[in-house]
């Protein structure tokens, strides 16, 4: 069976379709032309065109035409100032795209900068947005040149008017204009909030499965129901205002709890009330939906499990029905107007203008929008507004609405004839503060009302205050009133300072500025004439904009991601990433690596980690457990499918399905198996009396289900295609007539397991189970965790091996946020990483010089440059991380998680990254080309893949060796690091310890009697086979007589005296480590050319205190150091009668000696028994590892030869004997003493037995007599018996030079049932002979 990709949803497919040929319907408002570029204003009279001022006849606005040489050439106010504009009136409503401009003819009067705004009526101006911000236009820098913006976002207005900001430095502001659109025209109906258009269906139950709903509406009201229909069966869809924005709830029904699981609720959009028009449109194909506001679209899928809208009688527009179930809970229908309303095909503002749909619930139906009155007000932080009210009077009366983010700000002051009055804004709380003074007392009342005014919202104020009473009440709500009955008097002044006082005053405002709108001022419970204030008739103002808020969401669209929280104020927005796993400006930025061969690589060991494949992408991290083993790192990621789970009653019409969910999303778990070079998942199936696949001819009676929802009917230990269970594989099967031993549908016991590998086929989801309702029949299932190592992407490398070779990518879409991350090594000392271009934008990575790294783009605000400096130079071929980030908010150059430099974006200006070309990696036209290689290139989470394109492109090669320089470090303990392709790897070998980085120490627990012996030099024994002898190690010759040892070992004992090291030679040379009877350590050094030998004592406490202790001993000639544990190293010298070369060296001895030839006679006479009984680790004598060596020697005698009672001392050169565990005595403390295997921390084997005691235990008293009169006479017995077998031993090997033991046959078996027993077995003191060889016993 070949594997097939996950076939596509084909309703995915058709809703792309459908709604593609339906969005132009939807759209009816907009013109039908492709393009729209008629000029506008070049027709329009004289009289269509308006200023602020004019500095003479022949500068008249009516002259600012295009091209035009008419009157003085343009249009130039009398005064260049910020507070000038020329505005256009188009006449009717237009679709306007572009705008043009040119200075003054032949002169030096031109505009640099501008500022668009657009209106319906010339009132309640709304400022141009591109980029999340109010647009300011580049100009003009000469007379004559035209200057052509295209306007990204089209707008529809009848009134423009253009605000210079900035003009030429020579002259004054000129300015000629053209603007580009085309005509437009839209069905209007003007909504009150009572009535509501009923839209009825043909028939009285509809079952839709696709909708487009488009419509424009504005409003100055923050909640009301645009358009709601529902259905008896609980499916509904509504669309209304809700705090100024946009939420849509649909519900398309859910079989489970009725239809509580299926309501899905979406929000979009915010400070929907500006009275000005948006643009909704709504395209569902069966859960699939786009629900789009002013071309900004979201994409979801409804919950629940139907695909279709039930709906019953009608949709209505503009409210609630007035009929039917009672779903509003109290919601308000829609106040304002709509237009273009177009469902399914249906222009439902035309239908409603013919008549054809049910209008009696309006009082006045019209079809022209009813424009409101407002006339806001909108601040800066330099701004004011002065307006008069009535002088000494004893009550003060005002009232405003205000909008705004900041969570501070002076709302109004005034100065009283003896006294101040303050409204601030604190900490998004209304504050009053009332100081008046009178001869007699001074009086100060202060009222607090409301919280969380900054949200954007409107928000009413009222102040009364008048003779000893004040009362502030907040958008209206008696709750909110806030009383004061303190003494009082009040003398106003006559004059109110709106949103800012700077002026000096003996008692200044807390706040001075505000940033935000307000309308609906009443001053002494009058409505503030600010027309008359706009024309200068009335009050005064600065640094304000009338009839307009341009109040910005900056958090709408939200730019904080991964779940990132966004907090705005009036000029800026963050975010909080706190909890989401990602950090950055924008929360983009993954803060966990990639995959545990990434964690490997920061020399991180075996734990769980949060992994992040894909970055910056949309997957979030999730937590897996890493191995790190010598050879690879593998990644399990665990499932709650409890082992041998139980399954009866299943049949083949009726499968008990069991679902295995992982600790992580498939999603999750996907990203790992793409990546991973091999995956596994162990699944076992016991049956009796159940089949499984029903081999050989049968169809399965079971199956699986892998990655993208695929049915798999082969088992663990077969493949894809082949219906076989792991037996019918390896042909062992109970029954050779089936290939699954559960087919042969026995009564007994059976069992079918093994792994599946096919990767992308893993990991596995559900298995269904259809034999288990027979009488007797019964199964149990077990899914093990899924395994995977390696990771592709992490090593995905390309060699670059020509300065004009480079790699092709498609373009790189990172328009509002890009990131981009690699590793590079290289000898070279520049060359560019990667390049891509758009026409004016571009993004470049390069290596600017030996030592520094520059990331460079423009977004159109100009060329941007950031540029990082290392300590070390980065062209020393080892590897380097280079991480970029660029979004709205900044960008960031990171260099080796160390060096790190950013640059704020802009307050205003352009955002979004446009490229065109192709990505190029390595070089670029005309650029200097990359010499070295590239790894992991992850570009908005997405790895590309390097190695694929480089096997096709000449000078490229896939792939890069070396890894060594960079990571070898990591390989601890003198371990060396070894190269592969993907990675490397530590080899231990040669040291005491083991691990993936050589960091595990490795060592034994060692019984009475046990010794390890490590031959320096060959030792030819008889009878040993060639095989045998080759597998003899020794030293190089420079190495057999040494002038300099390195020793380091690490111990841990409760029982003194003991040896612990001993090295012998072929001469009368040898070194020793010993503990003394007190527990003290001693070194004894014979080199020659002394009479004894040289004896350190090198600590004199107790070292036998069950502790762990370390020494580090080094000898080069004549100087010896020491160091034990952590103490500092201790110098000592050799007697200048001493030789100083270590001659012949032939064996090291660890816990007893055990020599043929010449044994330092005061170690075997105090020391050697009855031998060390503890825990020897990381034992290493130069470049030796003695005591892993004899471990490592025993695992493959026994592999190839089995397992032997004792182990051989030759022909290999380790080897031990006696009782040896291995265990990691050097990573734990032991701090119980040595009485039993069973308390012995570093224990492997979960015995009883105890350890061997000392035979010169002492018997306490009171012990019985009779016991020990028998105890007597056995060892009497057993004394004469072993001393005939010596006599009898010595006599038969008398002729050989060599050692013999004379241990129990089978006290190894025995020692490990009971050690008393191997004691007794072998109960015989040491015997040294007069030619000191030595018996051991």
């Amino acid at each position: 069976m070949r594997h097939r990709r996950p076939a596509q949803n084909p309703a995915l497919l058709c809703s792309a379709l459908w709604i593609f040929c339906h969005v132009s319907g939807a759209r009816g408002a907009l013109p039908t032309t492709l393009k729209c570029d008629e000029t506008l204003a070049s027709p329009l009279p004289h009289t269509a065109f308006t200023s602020s001022s004019v500095f003479s006849n022949g500068y008249a606005p009516g002259y600012a035409k295009l091209n035009r040489r008419g009157g003085a050439g343009g249009w130039s106010p009398l005064d260049s100032d910020h507070y000038q504009w020329l505005q256009v009136d188009l006449g009717s409503r237009k679709q306007v795209s572009a705008i043009a401009t040119q200075g003054r003819y032949s002169s030096s009067d031109w505009t640099t900068r501008y500022r668009l705004l657009y209106s319906d009526t010339g009132r309640n101006w709304k400022p141009y947005h591109q980029d999340g911000n109010i647009w300011a236009f580049s100009g003009n820098s000469n007379s004559e040149s035209v200057v052509r913006h295209e306007l990204q976002q089209g707008i529809v207005a009848r009134f423009l008017r253009l605000i210079p900001l900035a003009w030429s430095e020579e002259g004054r502001i000129g300015l000629r204009i053209e603007i580009y659109g085309c005509s437009y025209w839209a069905d209007v109906i003007n909504f009150d909030g009572q009535g509501v258009i009923s839209y009825r269906f043909k028939v009285k139950k509809m079952k839709i499965i696709k909708d487009v709903i488009a419509l424009r509406f504005k409003t100055s009201e923050s909640e009301g129901v645009i358009l709601h229909g529902e259905g008896q069966q609980g499916d509904y869809i509504t669309l209304e205002l809700r705090k100024a924005k946009l939420l849509l709830q649909i519900n398309l029904g859910s079989n489970q709890y009725g239809s509580i699981l299926g309501h899905t609720s979406v929000t979009t959009g915010s400070l929907l009330d500006d009275n000005h028009w948006h643009s909704v449109v709504i395209e569902r194909y069966r859960r699939n939906v786009n629900f789009t506001l002013d071309r900004h679209t979201q994409h979801f899928r409804t919950n629940g499990e139907f695909d279709y809208l039930d709906l019953d009688y009608e949709l209505t527009f503009g409210g609630m029905p007035y009929s039917g179930k009672p779903v509003g809970g109290g919601r308000k229908n829609f106040k304002g107007c709509m237009e273009s309303i177009n469902y399914n095909g249906d222009n439902i503002t035309d239908l409603a203008r013919r008549k054809k749909l049910d209008t009696s619930s309006f009082r006045n139906l019209s079809f022209s929008c009813v424009e409101t009155h407002t006339f806001p007000v909108f601040f800066n932080a330099s701004s004011f507004l002065q307006l008069p009210g009535r002088a000494s009077h004893n009550m003060v009366s005002v009232g405003f609405q205000f909008r705004t983010w900041n969570p501070d700000g002076l709302l109004l002051f005034s100065n009283l004839d003896e006294g101040t009055l303050e409204i601030s804004l604190l900490d998004g709380k209304v504050v009053v503060h009332i100081n008046a003074s009178n001869a007699d007392r001074n009086h100060q009342v202060d009222l607090l009302s409301g919280s969380g005014l900054n949200d954007g919202q409107w928000h009413a104020v009222r102040l009364v205050a008048k003779e000893n009473f004040a009362m502030l009440t907040v958008d209206g709500e008696e709750t909110s009133a806030v009383r004061s009955t303190s003494p009082l008097s009040i003398n106003t002044g006559g004059t109110y300072h709106l949103g800012g006082y700077f002026l000096q005053t003996l008692f200044p405002p807390s706040q001075h500025s505000f940033q935000g709108c307000m309308q609906a001022i009443l001053v002494d419970d009058q409505p503030a004439d600010l027309h008359a204030v706009e024309k200068g008739t009335v009050g005064a103002f600065e640094n304000v904009s009338l009839d307009m808020c341009a109040i910005i969401d900056r958090c709408m669209p939200n730019h904080c991601e991964h779940g990132g929280r966004c907090k705005q104020t009036w000029e800026s927005f963050s975010c909080t990433c706190d909890g989401t796993g990602y950090s950055g400006a924008t929360c983009h930025t993954s803060v966990y690596e990639p995959s545990c061969e990434a964690y490997k690589h920061m020399g991180k060991s075996s734990d769980s980690y949060w992994i992040d494949p894909d970055g910056s992408g949309p997957l979030g991290p999730f937590k897996v457990n890493c191995n790190m083993t010598e050879d690879n790192v593998w990644t399990t990621v665990v499932n709650n499918l409890p082992p041998k789970t139980v399954i009866t009653g299943s049949s083949r019409e009726k499968r008990t399905v069991l679902q295995v969910n992982y600790s992580a999303s498939m999603e999750q778990v996907t990203a790992i198996t793409t990546s991973a070079e091999y995956c596994e998942q162990q699944i076992a199936y016991s049956c009796r009396m159940s089949r499984l696949l029903n081999t050989p001819d049968g169809t399965p009676f079971t199956w699986w289900v892998g990655r993208g929802s695929e049915k798999h009917s082969y088992w663990g230990g077969s493949g894809p295609g082949i219906k076989k269970c792991a037996c019918g594989i390896d042909r062992n099967c109970t029954d050779p007539k089936y290939d699954c031993n559960c087919d042969a549908d026995s009564r007994q016991w059976r069992e079918d397991s093994g792994l599946l590998l096919y990767k992308e086929h893993l990991p596995v989801s559900q298995v269904a189970v259809g034999d288990t309702n027979r009488p007797g029949s019964e199964a149990k299932l077990t899914v093990g965790p899924l395994r995977c190592h390696g990771d592709n992407n992490y090593w995905n490398a390309a060699s670059f091996t020509t300065p004009s070779s480079y790699l092709h990518f498609a373009t790189f879409q990172g328009e509002t946020s890009a990131d981009i991350s690699f590793y590079f090594k290289t000898s070279a000392p520049y060359g560019v990483f990667l390049e891509n271009l758009g026409n004016t934008d571009f993004i470049r990575l390069e290596l600017k010089s030996p030592d520094t790294v520059s990331f460079s783009f423009d977004v159109g605000n100009g060329p941007v440059e950031l540029t990082v400096h290392s300590a070390g130079p980065l062209n020393d071929d080892q590897w380097h991380q280079v991480m970029a980030e660029r979004n709205v908010k900044e960008a960031v150059l990171l260099l080796d998680q160390t060096y790190r430099t950013s640059r704020p974006a802009p307050a205003q200006g352009h955002t979004r990254l446009e490229l065109f070309s192709q990505l190029y990696v390595g070089a670029a036209g005309g650029q200097r080309g990359f010499l070295g290689c590239i790894r992991a290139l992850r570009m908005n989470g997405i790895t590309l893949d390097l190695e694929e394109r480089a096997k096709v492109t000449p000078g490229v090669e896939p792939g890069c060796q070396g890894h060594c320089t960079s990571f070898g470090m990591y390989c601890r303990n003198g371990g060396k690091c070894v190269e592969r392709y993907n990675g490397y790897l530590c080899d231990c070998t040669a040291t005491a310890y083991d691990g993936p980085f050589c960091t595990r120490d490795v060592g034994g627990f060692f019984e009475s009697g046990t010794l390890v012996r490590y031959n320096f030099m060959p030792e030819v024994v008889p009878g040993a086979s060639k095989d045998s002898k080759a597998l003899t190690k020794q030293l190089p010759p420079h190495e057999v007589n040494l002038t300099k040892e390195e020793l380091a070992f690490s111990f841990s004992t409760s029982s003194a005296p003991a040896v612990l090291v001993y090295v012998s030679s072929k001469t009368q040379d040898c070194l020793a480590v010993v503990l003394k009877q007190n527990g003290s350590l001693q070194v004894r050094y014979s080199l020659g050319g002394l009479k004894e030998p040289f004896a350190i004592e090198v600590d004199q406490r107790n070292l036998a205190n069950g502790q762990p202790h370390s020494l580090n001993m080094s000898r080069h000639n004549r100087s010896i150091t020491i160091q034990l544990d952590h103490y500092p190293p201790v110098s000592y010298t050799l007697p200048d009668a001493s030789d100083t070369q270590f001659n012949l060296i032939k064996t090291l001895f660890l816990g007893k000696v055990y020599e043929t030839g010449f044994v330092d006679p005061v170690v075997v006479e105090h020391y050697n028994t009855p031998g060390f009984i503890g825990c020897l680790s990381r034992v290493q004598f130069n470049r030796a590892a003695p005591l892993k060596s004899a471990l490592r020697a025993a695992t493959q005698a026994a592999a190839t030869a089995g397992q032997q009672d004792s182990q051989p001392a030759a022909p290999f050169s380790a080897s031990y004997q006696g009782k040896l565990v291995e265990s990691n005595c050097g990573a734990s403390p032991l701090t119980i003493p040595p009485m039993s295997a069973a308390t012995d921390p570093w224990h492997l084997d979960n015995t009883d037995a105890e350890f061997p005691f000392n035979e010169e235990r002492v018997i306490p008293d009171g012990v019985n007599r009779d016991s020990a009169i028998i105890g007597g006479i056995i060892a009497v017995v057993i004394f004469t018996i072993l001393c005939t077998l010596v006599f009898l031993i010595r006599y038969m090997f008398r002729h050989k030079g060599t050692y013999h033991t004379n241990e129990a046959k089978g006290s190894a078996e025995s020692a490990a049932e009971s050690a008393d027993t191997a004691i007794i077995g072998t109960d015989n003191p040491e015997t040294i002979d007069e030619s000191k060889k030595e018996w051991f016993i």
